[in-house]
């Protein structure tokens, strides 16, 4: 995934889009998460630059980034719709069903397979998602 605290603004540009200063605001706080935030995070990091920004106007403008294709949208069972910036690169998501950290990860052997069980049943792989939820371990766990 790029690094660039603009990246999101950049692809907005990219795609003609009219961009505003509260979009920019919006645009770098969300390319500035390292997490997966919802909409009300968002708001809540947005405002604290610019408080004039409404709830209102972050989910308008999370919608018209969604709809451009330059976030992803994700519902990791808590009920938010949680957001990212489309990665360069697939990725799967493992999450913490008792505190909500999603881990971005991505693994060979998991690929492999996928292709393999689709392969097996007649399928050509064209995309897939992998969202596991679990808990730490604990000691008597390990």
């Amino acid at each position: 995934m790029a690094d660039d605290a603009r990246y999101i603004e950049d692809q907005c540009q990219a795609r003609g889009m009219r961009m505003t200063e509260q979009r920019r605001v919006i645009a770098r706080v969300l390319s500035d998460s390292a997490d997966h935030p919802d909409v009300e995070e968002l708001y809540r990091r947005a405002a604290a630059i610019d408080s004039k920004i409404s709830l209102s106007t972050v989910y308008r403008t999370v919608k018209l980034f969604e709809d451009a294709g330059i976030l992803a949208r994700h519902d990791f069972g808590d009920g938010r719709s949680r957001y990212e910036q489309v990665p360069d690169e697939h990725h799967d998501h493992l999450i913490d069903v008792k505190t909500g950290k999603v881990i971005e990860f991505r693994d060979e052997e998991i690929e492999r397979l996928q292709e393999a069980i689709a392969r097996k049943y007649g399928f050509r792989l064209v995309d897939h998602k992998l969202e596991l939820y679990g808990v730490p371990l604990t000691d008597e766990d390990r």
